[in-house]
């Protein structure tokens, strides 16, 4: 199997055997032949190497609602990979499997990558990187946008990334959904080895950009479901824009964590707090549940209806609602 490889971006050496990689805040400080937190960049006497380049775990055709994202071209299908790779280490992460150990990937060039987007999404064209953490494929990410500037790419990211790298990635990124795991500072680094203002940071750079946002929260009971933080939470995004989709998702035991999975209930009550402030808010990850429709703000017309049976917009090409006229935040559309 060929190894794909590249010298990675944003680095800096800090002597003759030290570097500093400043993709993310975790700025580590990478010795001779090691690697940094996230597992994907390793210096090689003196060069800093994005060891996953083109490495992913799995190459799969999916509903773009499972990203989730519930605003971006509803119905349709996108292509979606990810690397063997994290900057977190969430304790209770879903995909840890992947994301925290060592799995078996394929190489994929760009062009290879190029081909099957051609071949699953030859309409739309789009193309999403996800499952784990697709900041630490940030040289692959950038150098497949270069490559090829008529797909969309969609990103699937915790938001972990520092400000200049982010500000070169967002004129190529179309549509992102970031998970933003709670509004404790103390949360984030006792349980995802990270920090909440980073996150903070990037949210904003990504609507400030105009790329289309949609936020994802995990509700874990007894963790990070206050009433107040969720109030918080909904205010933050509120104030950016209101109409931000946001996802309120169920946690299930997993990884380090064995807390009580969240019940139908506390998914209920997240979503009513949320929803005080926000326009658009869905709940997820909860068979038999029904807080996946799109409702119009101003006539409260169903616009957007997701079942079992299948995904049905009746939004219109440019966004408007079908009985009102209303702008429904979102794209829509090829």
């Amino acid at each position: 199997m060929p190894v794909l490889k590249r010298e990675a971006m944003y680095y800096q050496k800090l002597g003759s055997k030290t570097l500093r990689c400043e993709l993310c805040p975790h700025f580590c400080e990478i010795l001779d032949s090691e690697k940094g937190l996230c597992n994907s960049r390793q210096n090689e006497s003196g060069l800093l190497y994005a060891t996953n380049y083109g490495q992913t775990v799995t190459l799969a055709l999916d509903p773009i609602e499972k990203k989730p994202l519930y605003h971006y071209r509803p119905g349709s299908k996108i292509l979606s990979l990810g690397p063997n790779s994290c900057n977190l280490s969430c304790k209770f992460c879903q995909n840890y499997q992947i994301s925290q150990y060592e799995s078996s990937t394929v190489a994929l060039s760009l062009k290879a990558l190029q081909e099957c987007v051609e071949k699953y999404s030859p309409d739309l064209k789009q193309v999403a990187f996800t499952y784990t953490e697709p900041i630490t494929w940030y040289e692959y990410i950038m150098d497949f946008a270069e490559a090829y500037p008529d797909h969309s790419i969609i990103m699937i990211s915790n938001g972990f990334i520092n400000p200049a790298p982010l500000a070169q990635l967002l004129p190529h990124i179309s549509a992102m959904n970031i998970d933003l795991k709670g509004m404790q500072d103390s949360f984030y680094r006792d349980y995802c080895g990270g920090r909440l203002q980073p996150v903070i940071n990037s949210i904003e750079a990504c609507y400030q950009a105009n790329v289309h946002l949609e936020i994802t929260f995990l509700v874990i009971p007894g963790l990070n479901d206050k009433e107040a933080d969720i109030q918080a939470m909904a205010s933050f995004i509120a104030g950016i824009d209101p109409e931000i989709p946001l996802h309120v998702s169920a946690y299930h035991p997993s990884f380090k964590m064995t807390n009580t999975a969240s019940g139908i209930e506390d998914i209920h009550r997240a979503v009513s707090i949320a929803r005080e402030k926000l326009v658009y808010v869905y709940g997820g990850n909860i068979l038999g549940d029904d807080l996946q429709q799109t409702v119009c703000k101003n006539c409260g017309a169903t616009v957007i209806s997701r079942t079992y049976a299948g995904i049905k917009s009746r939004v219109s090409a440019n966004g408007l609602c079908p009985q009102c006229q209303n702008r429904v935040f979102g794209v829509y559309g090829a």
